[in-house]
């Protein structure tokens, strides 16, 4: 009852202030970060197709285990995808706690974010939005990818997308992970002052610098990601 009490008033029943809050940010936080950095070796590893289908089957190969297995383990694909599933659970309840719930919320925090014409505010609104899309879409490519891990190689990745004409859902998916992650490490960086430096100054310099850079990458991942789902549709229709 008491961290009930806690996390809604946000003091001890002491009357103390409550850590709670700081925890639940530092688990979303961290949460965040993993998601990140798995975003961008999952991108890595479809791009693989760029090169050759077969190098991108030897690569679907690894994560089943081949280099310890004579015969592919897909099930390693399944628990590797039962972790990130965890995790993003984990992430997106921790998230729901700082969304509006309601329409006049979401009225007040779009009205405030004209109002001040503040980019990070902006950004904030775009993550909230794609987030909500990637409670969806993320959870479905995840759950396909758990109960259907041999699809992982090549020809079952062709299957999806082309003739399941999945080809709109993972479109829509690329934008929304790559927007929402990108801003996501970008604000990481910001909330807990990784690169800020020694003085407010260079703090600034260094978060025009970063924001920029996020932008870049963002940029970067979007188009490789396009590139990777025009091989698949082109590989489906000579099919």
């Amino acid at each position: 009852m008491s961290s009930k009490i806690e996390n809604f008033l946000g003091k001890r029943v002491d009357g103390t202030k409550s850590r709670l809050p700081a925890k639940l940010d530092f688990y979303q936080s961290a949460t965040g970060l993993i998601l990140g950095l798995f975003m961008w070796g999952h991108m890595l590893f479809v791009s693989t197709v760029l090169i050759s289908p077969e190098f991108f089957n030897a690569t679907a190969k690894f994560f089943e285990g081949s280099a310890i297995f004579d015969t592919p383990k897909p099930a390693l694909v399944s628990c590797m995808v039962l972790i990130i599933f965890i995790i993003f659970f984990i992430h997106a309840a921790l998230g729901m706690r700082k969304l509006p719930i309601t329409y006049r919320q979401w009225q007040i925090a779009r009205e405030h974010s004209k109002l001040i014409k503040h980019e990070d505010t902006t950004l904030w609104v775009i993550q909230a939005c794609t987030g909500f899309v990637m409670f969806f879409f993320a959870s479905m490519h995840l759950a396909m990818m758990f109960f259907n891990p041999e699809t992982i190689r090549f020809l079952g990745a062709v299957e999806r997308i082309v003739n399941h004409n999945m080809w709109a859902f993972y479109l829509i998916l690329l934008f929304a992970v790559e927007l929402h992650g990108g801003i996501g490490l970008y604000r990481l960086c910001v909330k807990w002052g990784w690169f800020d430096g020694n003085d407010v100054h260079t703090a600034r310099a260094r978060r025009k610098t970063l924001k920029k850079l996020k932008w870049v990458i963002s940029i970067f991942f979007i188009v490789l990601g396009l590139a990777n789902l025009a091989v698949f549709i082109k590989a489906g229709i000579s099919l």
